[in-house]
């Protein structure tokens, strides 16, 4: 079987759901076998964010991989693991409300507005609310023109991820800052120069 047909075939999004759970699977795993080291929510929090803008960077990856190898499977899984993005964001804010703020939302709200990067990190997370409760077809239908305008506001959400990442790293920036260039490669291909180069040398084009 061909890469092409792999992506095309029916097995392809099921395997996809798998993958994506699977650092879930490893945080439960080490939960349950006491691997989470001195801090186990700390590692819990840190984990789930970074996942977050590890699938938030791979979303985005879908449409230029199209272009630049032509292959229009790849947007098969953009929806999907736009999903598991907002999925793996709602575990860190999760974990870091009950954890940190016993629910307490008086505490919380505090906290938002003292510390910046926890400022940027929840501004994110409100901005990829409606995103992901539009990402159904019913809604893509029904918003029209409005739901790719809406939708653009995952840009915004990648720099405020990024921002509040490297805001919250204290030493080793070498994580952070992959993750800023992939970003900065990402924004600048939407924004035009960079979209236009691959789809001339993309082989759909050709």
């Amino acid at each position: 079987m061909s890469f092409t047909a792999a992506l095309r075939s029916a097995y392809a999004k099921p395997l996809a759901h798998l993958l994506c759970l699977v650092p879930l699977a490893a945080l439960l795993w080490a939960a349950f076998d006491d691997g989470l080291g001195a801090n186990p929510v700390e590692r819990l929090t840190h984990e789930t964010g970074q996942w977050t803008l590890r699938f938030l960077l791979l979303t985005l990856s879908m449409t230029p991989l199209r272009q630049w190898t032509g292959l229009a499977a790849w947007i098969r899984f953009r929806r999907l693991l736009g999903l598991y993005t907002f999925f793996y964001l709602a575990c860190h804010f999760m974990i870091w409300f009950i954890a940190d703020h016993s629910l307490d939302v008086i505490a919380m709200g505090e906290d938002i507005i003292k510390r910046p990067y926890i400022t940027l990190g929840f501004s994110a997370l409100l901005l990829m609310l409606p995103l992901a409760i539009t990402s159904n077809q019913a809604m893509i239908r029904r918003l029209g023109k409005k739901w790719k305008s809406l939708h653009q506001l995952v840009y915004l959400i990648l720099s405020l991820g990024v921002l509040h990442f490297i805001w919250l790293v204290k030493a080793d920036y070498l994580e952070p800052t992959i993750y800023a260039i992939i970003a900065v490669v990402l924004l600048l291909h939407r924004a035009g120069p960079m979209k236009r180069f691959s789809l001339r040398s993309s082989p759909a084009a050709r």
